[in-house]
């Protein structure tokens, strides 16, 4: 049986074709990962975006901030595409549903932008912070930073007694008929 997400904003039948075949699993993955962390964000209440795990650790509403507008300046700055005004990012309202729904919204133009570009645009160099990068690595610098604070809401939820969502694969939370985690030698030395 695959794995069933709780919660799909960006099916994959809406994600738009890619021109150049080879980028097309780079826009499957920005719609994955945006649907990964709308649904690590909804294992969140309302009443939990002021928590924080330590006094020097960001809570739960910076996280949520920071990806909206951290997103928004990899796009628009580092991958040169256009991009809402910094100042109209975040979502009017301060709930969880709130910040899920603009995250999604984002995603949405950004993909269609993506699917555009040719073979030439994703290997040319753009300006990232004080070094210039390709922008496919810039793109995966993206993805990689996103799951970091994914990871980071996902310790949030365990601390505070929550159901942790599956991502990846099964979690101590959800599982399913033919889940195989790979949590033994055995399992490791599949060829």
């Amino acid at each position: 049986m695959p794995m069933d997400y709780p919660f799909v904003a960006l099916r994959a039948d809406a994600v738009p074709r890619a021109v150049m075949p080879f980028a097309q699993h780079m826009l499957d993955t920005y719609a994955s990962e945006t649907n990964k962390v709308a649904s690590v964000w909804h294992a969140f209440t309302d009443d939990d975006l002021r928590y924080r795990p330590h006094p020097r650790a960001m809570c739960v509403a910076d996280v949520l901030k920071h990806q909206l507008l951290s997103e928004r300046r990899f796009f628009g700055e580092f991958l040169q595409i256009d991009e809402p005004a910094a100042s109209t990012v975040l979502p009017q309202e301060t709930g969880v549903s709130a910040h899920v729904a603009r995250l999604v919204d984002l995603a949405r133009p950004r993909l269609s932008a993506l699917a555009g570009r040719d073979e030439r645009w994703w290997l040319e160099t753009a300006p990232f912070f004080d070094v210039e990068r390709q922008r496919a690595w810039i793109f995966w610098r993206r993805v990689l930073h996103t799951a970091h604070h994914r990871a980071q809401l996902v310790v949030y939820l365990r601390m505070l007694g929550r159901t942790v969502p599956a991502t990846y694969g099964p979690t101590a939370d959800v599982t399913w008929s033919g889940a195989d985690p790979t949590t033994s030698v055995d399992a490791a030395a599949r060829a």
